[in-house]
């Protein structure tokens, strides 16, 4: 029988093994330790390898991830610096996890919610962290008139607010659940972090937080982190794992694993061989660049680099090599402006070089070999520089026009392709002429900041490269600063923007820009004074700003100042008289405070002009079933959840609904598909607990009440619905400390006065309290 024929991806495996030379010693303490069994003392969990640039770690971590899953059986991923944020991260190991016939289909459903709110949140961050049904945070606590035990109290964050605000912390339960699953299927699963100097930032505290334990079930035994980095691990940050923690130092290639490797690329005359020994300081990218083209040793003055370039005899590839090296990131089609040549086969030799990596349409340089040839460049020919530059900048300003043509620039920082274009043209801008493009390019670092902390990570790196690599001071303290402000995830963007408001050269536009897109980034954190401050002072800069007098209406909103909050929307609606967004919030602002028929009125202007928007529909749903009319709230929940099938908020109240229906089973298959989305949201365990109880199923009641009180001890109706389930139980005494604590957590929850008076013998209320 014919063998099948290997695919590409394994004949690029074999072929990586092939060419891997050397590392026997780091390689055997990373096999060794997957032939310990998970759970024994002498495993160890996180391996750290760490040197300096150019001694080998990237090719190192591929060559373990090799064998980690060709020879021992593992699930593997591996994450460098194109991610961004921990839930790019978390995207990339899910996405790889499912090559492998391993999807993390939880994590991958959360990922989806929460890439969905950024996009719709997008640079104004509407997030509703107080009981509407914005997808970007609405409440899964228990509304007035549906239940017995009428909400009271603070309403509960749900898993999605907790997504915008927090996204790092609520990734991580589904994450580990999804581990643990694949775990039990798989002998080993190992993690690789490479270029964790560029991600540590906002890594570590992540994985510190991961590896303890704080807040998420436990990892499972036979999960390998191994993190890649030029420098070792903190010691403050890491000593609390102890001896977990194995440290892997990689220095440069030993003269024998050097000559190793010269003598499996066929370089045998000892003169070459020490030649290259000299040039290379043991550095294996710098071995292997010289062993394609080992020439003659005719200048001991010149590096490594320059005596690559004069070895190579065709001055066309010698100026492809050189010039190529001026894009971050290489295609065929950038490399064809950066060199001026059409010749695919130029394109083919440069990415057989060992210094270029990476796959078809994202070819890079090693640094090692990159800096000295831009260094090269630049201080060879200022001009040239200049000029190869500005033309990479127009290139990619071209193909960014083109990617905006359906679009339009209003929605540009949201969208990807286009960003990655922009960031390169900023980049090569400011190489081109660092002094004349920093202050526009620090303009463009509002929208960077409206589009979220990756994009504003990425806006920082761009600033902080460009000055290294055009030796540009101001741009790389610049950079720097930038990113120091972007350690916090839980900050979002917000200090860059003060960084900016404070220091870069904006004008009264810009500034007002600026205020309002921090407004809303406070107003997402729950700063709510904050975000006032902001608004006001945007709108003395631009009394038209509609986004700042629409923040403002948000904000009142989620403070019950009902009133100031209709006003502030009358003003949207005298500059945007007929944006469908602004009836929307008048509708939820209207249920919110109780006025249900002008919301519904609202609500259904806002349908009418958008029947597609799920969040107008899941409004309208949630009033219809506030104003008793269930049938119809059923109907626009199940368009909303058509919409949007992964839409948390709407499940719960299409639960709620369906259990006033009569439909008991469906309201508990709403939720348990709630709590898959949202695994560690109070209400959704409130409101199953609420099924049960009007089942009479009153023990399976107390305990889905108990969960949700585990997660939120604060959640004071909670608090009221388990006291009824536990009197009917006849558990009098426990019912009473409930209501007692529930007054005691919010005295104005009248509900639970009237039902502690009645268990008390003070009056004759009836126990559901209708």
């Amino acid at each position: 029988m014919a063998r099948a024929r290997p695919s590409t991806r394994e004949l690029a495996r074999q072929r990586r093994q092939q060419r891997f030379v050397g590392r026997q010693a780091e390689l055997a303490v990373f096999t060794r330790n997957l032939q310990v069994p998970a759970g024994d003392p002498n495993h160890r969990s996180l391996l750290y390898v760490h040197g300096d640039a150019g001694v080998g770690k990237t090719f190192l971590l591929r060559r373990m991830a090799d064998l980690a899953r060709h020879e021992h059986g593992a699930l593997t991923a591996l994450v460098d610096e194109t991610a961004s944020d921990v839930p790019e991260v978390l995207s990339t190991i899910g996405s790889q996890f499912a090559e492998q016939g391993h999807p993390l289909t939880a994590l991958d459903r959360t990922l989806a919610t929460y890439r969905r709110h950024r996009l719709e949140t997008g640079s104004t961050a509407l997030v509703d962290t107080d009981g509407g049904p914005s997808a970007a945070g609405a409440a899964l606590a228990p509304g007035a008139g549906l239940v017995s035990a009428p909400r009271s109290g603070r309403p509960r964050d749900t898993g999605d607010a907790a997504l915008v605000v927090d996204p790092a912390s609520a990734l991580t339960p589904p994450l580990v659940k999804g581990l643990s699953r694949a775990a039990a299927r798989v002998p080993w699963i190992v993690l690789f972090f490479d270029t964790y100097e560029r991600t540590q930032p906002f890594l570590d505290p992540w994985l510190r937080e991961l590896l303890t334990g704080g807040h998420h079930e436990p990892l499972p035994a036979n999960l390998v982190f191994v993190l890649a980095g030029q420098r070792p691990p903190d010691p403050g940050g890491w000593a609390h794992l102890g001896a977990a923690v194995t440290q892997v130092p990689l220095g440069p290639f030993t003269d024998a694993e050097a000559r190793d490797l010269l003598t499996a690329r066929g370089v045998r005359d000892e003169q070459v061989v020490r030649d290259v020994l000299r040039l290379s300081h043991g550095l294996p990218v710098l071995v292997s660049t010289l062993a394609e083209n080992p020439g003659a040793g005719d200048d001991a003055s010149a590096t490594a680099v320059e005596r690559f370039l004069r070895w190579e005899q065709d001055p066309v590839r010698r100026s492809a090599a050189l010039t190529g090296a001026l894009p971050r990131r290489l295609d065929e089609d950038v490399f064809r402006v950066a060199v001026g040549n059409d010749a695919p086969e130029l394109f083919a030799w440069l990415c057989s070089l060992p210094f270029v990596s990476g796959h078809p349409g994202r070819r890079q340089y090693h640094d090692v070999v990159r800096v000295p040839m831009l260094r090269l460049l630049r201080n060879t020919s200022p001009r040239r520089w200049a000029e190869l530059h500005t033309r990479l900048a127009d290139t990619f300003a071209q193909a960014g026009r083109a990617a905006l043509h359906e679009t339009g620039p209003a929605e540009a920082w949201k969208q990807e392709e286009w960003r990655e274009l922009r960031l390169e043209e900023l980049y090569h801008r400011l190489c081109a002429r660092p002094s004349a493009a920093l202050p526009g390019v620090l303009r463009e670092g509002i929208a960077a900041c409206g589009a979220g902390q990756p994009a504003a990570r990425r806006w920082a790196w761009v600033l902080l490269e460009a000055g290294e690599d055009a030796d540009a001071q101001t741009l790389r303290e610049w950079g720097q600063r930038a990113l120091a402000t972007l350690v916090h995830e839980r900050r979002r963007s917000v200090d860059l923007l003060g960084l900016l408001l404070a220091e870069a050269p904006l004008d009264a536009v810009d500034r007002a820009r600026a205020l309002v897109v921090r407004g809303w980034q406070h107003r997402s954190l729950n700063g709510y004074d904050a975000a006032l401050a902001d608004f006001r002072q945007a709108l003395e800069l631009d009394p038209e700003l509609t986004r700042a007098h629409f923040g403002r209406a948000v904000v009142f909103r989620a403070r019950g100042d009902t009133e100031r909050a209709l006003t502030a929307l009358d003003r949207c609606a005298e500059r945007e008289p007929d944006a469908p967004w602004v009836v929307r919030e008048r509708g939820e602002t209207y249920r919110r405070a109780g006025r249900y028929q002008e919301a519904l009125e609202q609500l259904d202007r806002a349908v009418a002009a958008d029947p597609d928007d799920p969040l107008a529909l899941a409004g309208r749903g949630q009033t219809r079933a506030l104003l008793r009319r269930e049938h119809d709230a059923l109907s626009d929940l199940d368009r909303a959840l058509d919409l949007h099938p992964d839409y948390a908020w709407a499940l719960v109240r299409r639960a709620r609904v369906r259990s006033r229906l009569g439909d008991p089973r469906g309201a508990l298959d709403d939720l348990e598909r709630a709590e898959e989305l949202e695994p560690d949201t109070p209400g959704v365990p409130g409101e199953r607990g609420e099924v049960y109880r009007m089942l009479g199923r009153h023990g399976e009641a107390v305990a889905q009440y108990d969960r949700a009180l585990a997660l939120d001890p604060g959640y004071v109706w909670a608090l009221g619905s388990r006291a009824l389930a536990l009197e009917a139980l006849g558990r009098r005494e426990e019912a009473l400390a409930d209501l007692t604590r529930a007054v005691g957590a919010d005295p104005s929850y009248g509900w639970a006065v009237a039902q502690r008076r009645r268990l008390l013998g003070e009056e004759g209320s009836a126990p559901d309290g209708r």
